[in-house]
């Protein structure tokens, strides 16, 4: 059982592998690569004003403390002038006092401009790191994009995209209909002609019916052509004419049929 599950889990994982490499755009991936950069660097920027705003900060209490350092010192200075030792050692005994604070705030003070050197210095690195990737980026999704659409415009010349195949098969399929309803015309024109089926229009006729439709047309023209010829000739055709004519042209009409017979 445990197999079965390890496999089903391998071919899950092999086919959300493949969907994700399917719906994954490299040039989003970088831009989010890009944006996640931005991020630390801005972190880094703002490390390095934190430090500087706690440099600062010390910078104020040194001045301030440096201040009160001296003023203790004249105040000394002017006691022990009047007679007043007293208090003039209590001054610079509070002076020995703020020295030490003053000395703790100066080490304070050199540390955090170290971090902040060191600070600066790395943001510095990791804006031109940023920079370099931001040229890189764009080079590649120029290079992918221009990639992209060679790969469409040769699939689309070669036939061999989904949509380009899908409208090969639909020309594919209309040609074979098409093909099969001429051969299906065809027999059927075929089949018509040879008597083979019969025409319920009666408008389809065989070889035979249409030679006999033609010498009967015929031989109406040689009559009328007969009748007319005699009104211009001046007077009524004779009944024997016209008799006469139409024995001849009968007789073509017949010498035609005898030669329709043999061949």
């Amino acid at each position: 059982m445990s197999g079965v599950m390890k496999r089903m889990g391998m071919i899950f994982r092999a086919k959300a592998n493949k969907a994700l490499d399917r719906a994954e755009d490299p040039r989003e991936t970088l831009d989010y690569s890009y944006q996640k950069q931005l991020e630390l660097l801005q972190k880094v920027r703002r490390g390095v004003a934190d430090v500087a705003t706690s440099r600062k900060r010390l910078e104020l209490q040194l001045n301030q403390l440096q201040g009160q350092s001296s003023k203790l010192e004249d105040q000394g200075r002017k006691a022990l002038a009047l007679g007043r030792e007293d208090l003039a050692r209590e001054a610079l005994s509070r002076r020995a006092a703020l020295q030490q604070q003053v000395t703790d705030l100066e080490t304070q003070h050199q540390t955090l401009q170290g971090e902040e050197e060191k600070l600066t210095l790395a943001a510095q690195r990791l804006q031109a790191k940023v920079d370099a990737f931001r040229t890189k980026k764009e080079t590649i999704k120029a290079t992918y994009t221009a990639a992209q659409a060679q790969t469409r415009i040769g699939e689309a010349f070669s036939g061999i995209s989904e949509e380009m195949g899908d409208v090969g098969l639909a020309i594919q399929r209309a040609e074979d209909k098409t093909a099969q309803l001429q051969a299906r015309a065809g027999a059927i024109d075929e089949l018509l002609a040879s008597g083979a089926l019969d025409d319920p229009t009666g408008m389809a006729k065989d070889d035979i019916a249409a030679e006999l439709d033609r010498i009967s047309g015929g031989t109406d023209v040689e009559l009328e052509l007969q009748r007319m010829k005699a009104e211009l000739a001046g007077g009524a055709p004779s009944q024997q004419a016209i008799e006469g004519g139409n024995g001849s042209v009968q007789d073509q009409a017949q010498g035609q049929g005898h030669k329709f017979d043999k061949q």
